[in-house]
């Protein structure tokens, strides 16, 4: 085969190149998953526990653990 046919290969530059590429794909996968894990697990998780604190009562669930004799420093009565 003549070597006139093969294409000569890029040195100059290549990984300039190459790195300009992996960075811009680097870049774009972590802001995707980023935005991923904000939306898909962040968000919901603070709109759970918003959701668990507005009616929760901490002293209805300290008197039930007193109740159950789960607290050793306030003894059920």
């Amino acid at each position: 085969m003549p070597a006139a046919l093969l294409p000569k290969p890029q040195m100059r530059g290549l990984l300039a190149k190459r790195m300009r590429f992996h960075l811009l794909g680097a870049f774009l996968v972590s802001a995707g998953a980023s935005a991923l894990f904000k939306f898909g697990v962040a968000e919901p998780r603070k709109r759970a526990y918003a959701e668990f604190y507005k009616h929760y009562d901490p002293a209805k669930d300290f008197e039930a653990m007193k109740a159950a004799g789960v607290l050793e420093s306030a003894p059920p009565k």
